[in-house]
């Protein structure tokens, strides 16, 4: 079994263990060692870990103190993503912020007016969507893939539906957790989708690059409670 998978496994281990303990928000994990013993791993695998919860915004480390709850993951986000598939679904968020912020970079270098049509039409039918009790993951889905596509290179499509299965989780999760928020939630997704949009219209690359990672980053936010 590699340490990778046993990363994982305590990953999932101490989500579980934050939800099944109740431990809210500020209250501080069991120490490496206790955790080590507890899952019967190494204290580096739980470190690595640690790490990655702590990327994840799930936990944070305070020097000297140990670790702390800093998110507890939504029931809605657990529900579309179980504990065992957590790490690796959030972990795409790692890959995206690079991969969709070059695509949003490039597709605003490079976008024909064909491709600037695809990707207007694609945030107004997400627009309807998000709006109205409907569904909308998969017009959140096709808005991104149009900005690829917009790239005029296959590779960056070939690497974002090689993320499909997992993103597609997260984005039914982001838009019914987002929904049961209130209604300011729905409209800074719109407005983030919109300001990656309006700078590819204006072949501004440095801005769309920024936007996307913004959007990125504020939706993964949002996966929390």
């Amino acid at each position: 079994m590699t340490g990778t998978r046993l990363a994982d496994q305590a990953y999932s281990g101490i989500v579980d263990l934050i939800a099944s303990r109740q431990l809210g928000v500020g209250d501080r994990l069991p120490s490496e060692a206790q955790l080590a013993e507890m899952f019967g791993m190494s204290r580096s695998i739980i470190r690595e870990s640690l790490v990655r919860l702590a990327s994840d915004g799930i936990t944070e480390a305070r020097r000297g103190a140990g670790s702390f709850v800093k998110h507890r993951p939504s029931d809605r986000l657990i529900a579309y993503a179980p504990t065992s598939e957590l790490s690796a679904i959030l972990g795409t968020y790692e890959v995206r912020f690079v991969l969709e912020s070059e695509a949003a970079r490039l597709a605003a270098i490079r976008r024909s007016a064909v491709d600037l049509m695809a990707i207007e039409e694609a945030l107004a039918k997400l627009r309807e969507k998000l709006l109205s009790h409907e569904p909308a993951h998969v017009e959140d889905m096709e808005l991104h893939r149009k900005i690829v596509l917009a790239t005029a290179n296959s590779a960056f499509l070939t690497a974002f539906e090689a993320l499909f299965d997992e993103v597609d989780k997260v984005m039914r999760a982001g838009v019914e957790i987002s929904r049961a928020r209130p209604p300011e939630v729905i409209g800074a997704m719109m407005r983030e989708h919109e300001a990656v949009v309006e700078a590819i219209r204006a072949q501004d690359f440095e801005g769309a690059a920024l936007a996307m990672r913004w959007h990125l980053w504020e939706g993964r936010k949002r996966l929390m409670p």
